[in-house]
């Protein structure tokens, strides 16, 4: 008998749906149907796959409304921002779409007599794609549009959090036309998650979720040769030069450190600010994160909605507490959010800290909530060794109107990505990448498509008599 999982709503604390893990029988079925559908599924052409997967995409945006309510409920996010990630889904799936056909381009090489040679991208085979609750829409679509437009299966596992988001993209494909088996969802326990990465009908597993998540993937696939892509966790930095649009600046870290509730693996967790500027854009941050309004995130007027569960902001307190217990300040007094917070333990206040050094963990260690420090830099260069003194290496940003400093700044930060003016944002069409305990592997681009298939050569050589 199938053993059962419940989805406990943040919003109120209880149990928003229920649902069963596969059976093994259904389990080892739904792999068999993969790595059967996907042999002819390759063979299709890529035009035949794009417009399936397109009328996927257009059957999943016609819902986004349904899509977005159902988010909010499963996981937090107020509905005033909710639709936006399904805006985002279509955008990136899209762009995808447009980059295929460089992307999978057969690569030619030089000109030899009497030889034709060049390399095809051929898929991999079925693709396990492990979803996360905090961008359940976002992260699995990264992963899921290539996958498919390159002639892959794909096996979709999303977070016990939000089992719904599979469940509807599942019916979107049907609808589309999609193969039977082509794509396919599973709900799955953790051991029965190890058990498909190590099954040898897998052919490479995209992981979206924390790094001991990763590990434990990593661990799964240590006895095959399979790669593994894994976009893990993040304790991104913001460096604020004298010359940066101040205003600018504030808004938009601000909204980087606490949109989500500061649920994300890209947002903005520590900021440095050169000492000319610091008490200005100080005040400006402490003044802008008290106008957020925490509360029901069913509420339209709700700005800022509870963490997933207790647990999550219970590890944000006790960062924060041990922080102001080793010297930092919090400049953000909860008690205008008193009344929101008592509708249960994970609504939590924002907060910004000052007086913060890298020997605490609000410093160094991923916070994942709505919190972040703010330390005083003399330099540049001391900008630079702060954003280096950290094991993730996702995402970094520097706020300046100088281009050139911003190029030659960023040459020596260690990231995966360097943004001037910008920050919590994955553009379609770069690389998606991370370095350090941040990653392996990518997705986005063209470059994206490289890591959903394997290259082959064809050496043809022409006899002559």
């Amino acid at each position: 008998m199938a053993q059962t999982f419940d989805v406990i709503s943040p919003i109120d604390g209880r149990v928003h749906v229920t649902r069963p893990h596969a059976t093994d029988d259904e389990l080892g079925a739904a792999l068999e149907r993969a790595a059967l559908a996907q042999r002819t599924w390759a063979g299709t052409s890529l035009d035949e796959r794009r417009e399936a997967v397109g009328r996927m995409i257009d059957l999943l945006v016609a819902q986004s409304e349904d899509a977005a309510l159902e988010l909010t409920w499963q996981m937090g996010r107020p509905i005033r921002y909710s639709p936006g990630e399904i805006a985002g889904f279509a955008e990136r799936g899209r762009s995808m779409m447009a980059a295929a056909d460089d992307a999978l381009a057969p690569i030619t090489v030089s000109a030899k007599e009497g030889f034709n040679r060049y390399i095809k991208r051929e898929p991999l085979g079925v693709v396990l794609v492990l979803a996360p609750w905090n961008y359940p829409w976002l992260t699995s679509v990264n992963s899921i549009v290539p996958a498919l437009l390159a002639g892959n299966a794909v096996v979709l596992k999303h977070s016990g959090q939000t089992p719904l988001v599979s469940e509807r993209m599942q019916k979107a494909a049907d609808e589309a036309g999609l193969p039977t088996g082509v794509f396919q969802y599973l709900h799955l326990s953790h051991d029965q998650v190890a058990r498909v990465v190590a099954d040898p009908r897998v052919g490479h597993v995209a992981f979206t979720g924390s790094v001991e998540g990763g590990r434990a993937v990593h661990r799964a696939a240590a006895d095959r040769f399979i790669a593994c892509g894994l976009e893990l966790g993040g304790k991104d930095p913001a460096y604020v030069r004298p010359d940066a649009d101040l205003d600018f600046a504030v808004e938009s870290l601000v909204d980087g450190a606490f949109f989500n509730s500061g649920q994300s693996c890209c947002g903005i967790e520590r900021i440095y600010v050169h000492g000319d500027v610091y008490d200005r854009f100080v005040d400006g941050a402490v003044a802008l994160t008290e106008k957020y309004l925490l509360g029901d995130p069913a509420d339209p007027e709700t700005t800022l909605g509870p963490l997933v569960r207790p647990a999550a902001a219970d590890f944000v307190r006790h960062q924060v507490a041990a922080a102001m217990d080793a010297g930092a300040r919090g400049l953000i007094d909860p008690a205008p959010f008193a009344a929101a917070m008592a509708r249960g333990p994970q609504y939590l206040a924002p907060q910004i800290l000052v007086d913060v050094d890298h020997r605490m963990d609000v410093m160094s260690e991923e916070s994942f909530g709505p919190v972040v420090g703010i330390m005083k830099v003399t330099s540049d260069d001391e900008a630079i060794e702060r954003m280096n003194d950290s094991r993730y290496g996702l995402t970094a940003s520097i706020w300046t109107e100088d281009e050139d400093r911003a190029i030659a700044v960023g040459d020596r930060v260690e990231t995966g990505t360097w943004f001037m003016n910008r920050c919590d944002y994955l553009d379609p069409e770069l690389s998606w990448v991370g370095i350090k305990d941040s990653g392996r592997g990518c997705t986005l681009s063209s470059v994206g498509f490289e890591h959903l298939t394997r290259p082959k050569s064809y050496h043809l050589r022409k006899i002559v008599r």
